[in-house]
């Protein structure tokens, strides 16, 4: 079931793309819609006899002649954000104009809010610690079912997606190796999620589930200590200390931008920030990289403390993959540390390139 709901949006704000952008006039207006994907089974065993998934979509379906969809492009986002975000100026505004890489008057663009995000099914619609736990591999099944069953499309272009949905592109490579034409993740690694990283997300759930007020996720007074805590640690996971300094280069400035980390955790829920942290522990798709067929250019800048270069991760990874290439990109001006990945204007010529690699 789709209900397609036409008209411009406004960009929404991520945790890793700070702030908010109006979004371009495209060449066509995006339209937004809810899918129903009916009697979901999670990998969990859960299930759900109506799992909504919502969705963006620039642009129209183009089949070659053999009837088959030609032109379609999925962009993932990260965690805690929604596929509103990709139509702002930054990333949009670079990508989807007439001319550029991903030009939506010759692309179908979908742009989904994962399983747990946006206006896609998550806990705080009502069913609070009942909610399913899914992984990213639910996530993943639930996108090609929307794209598959709900829109119609029964190929891809390109797969992309920025730190969770740049972990999603890896996944989608293993899950359907023959459904797309080339895979771009931006910011990420095809590894379990250990050390630093899986220490900052504990730190983000244990501070939820600490808190008294949190009651096991059936709270009346949200957990506020608990989500300050939780968005302090999520700040340090992905900040670029140059950046910050470049931003807060006052004593009033780095007390305003802590004060409103206190802000964000107030308009924040718990539960479903809990899910959407907890849903990347059994993350790994190293052992199953050689089924990757398509070209993959895994992206990631040098300033990205959650992916950082020293942990020689993806020089190593990336030797499995068929078709697969490492890009570091070197910290500058234009890197934004993690947030790096929401910058087309610094990679999107390699983007360009792999388009014409794998054009068939």
């Amino acid at each position: 079931m789709v209900r397609p709901i036409v008209g411009f949006l406004l960009a929404a704000a991520c945790w890793a793309q700070p702030g908010q952008q109006a979004t371009p006039q495209y060449p066509s207006p995006p339209v937004e819609g809810d899918w129903i994907a009916h009697d979901f089974v999670f990998k969990s065993g859960e299930k759900l006899s109506e799992l909504r998934l919502h969705y963006t979509t620039v642009g129209t379906i183009s089949r070659d002649s053999s009837g088959h969809v030609s032109n379609a492009v999925i962009i993932m986002h990260g965690t805690g954000g929604s596929g509103r975000a990709f139509l702002g100026a930054g990333f949009g505004g670079e990508l989807f104009g007439k001319g550029q890489p991903l030009d939506v008057s010759t692309h179908f663009i979908v742009l989904p809010d994962a399983i747990g995000h946006g206006k896609s099914s998550k806990p705080s619609d009502g069913m609070h610690m009942k909610f399913p736990h899914y992984d990213y591999e639910d996530m993943v099944h639930a996108d090609y079912l929307l794209l598959h069953d709900g829109l119609g499309v029964d190929h891809l272009r390109l797969v992309m997606g920025t730190s969770m949905g740049a972990m999603h592109t890896w996944v989608w490579g293993e899950m359907y190796p023959d459904f797309m034409d080339a895979l771009m993740p931006l910011a990420s690694a095809p590894v379990e999620i250990a050390g630093r990283n899986r220490m900052f997300r504990a730190m983000i759930m244990q501070a939820i589930k600490a808190d008294p007020d949190w009651k096991d996720g059936e709270y009346t007074t949200p957990p506020v200590n608990g989500l300050v805590a939780a968005q302090y640690a999520l700040w340090m996971m992905t900040s670029s200390p140059l950046q910050l300094h470049k931003a807060n280069p006052t004593h009033e400035k780095a007390d305003a931008a802590v004060a409103a980390l206190r802000q964000r955790a107030a308009r924040t829920d718990a539960n479903d920030m809990l899910y959407q942290y907890d849903c990347s522990t059994d993350y790994n798709p190293s052992p199953l990289l050689e089924k990757i067929r398509a070209p993959l250019w895994a992206i990631n800048s040098a300033d990205d403390e959650v992916n950082p270069p020293e942990l020689g991760i993806l020089e190593r990874e990336i030797k499995r993959v068929a078709h697969g290439r490492y890009i570091l990109i070197p910290t500058s001006d234009e890197t934004r540390g993690h947030g790096t990945h929401s910058r087309p204007v610094v990679w999107k010529n390699y983007l360009i390139e792999l388009l014409q690699i794998s054009a068939k």
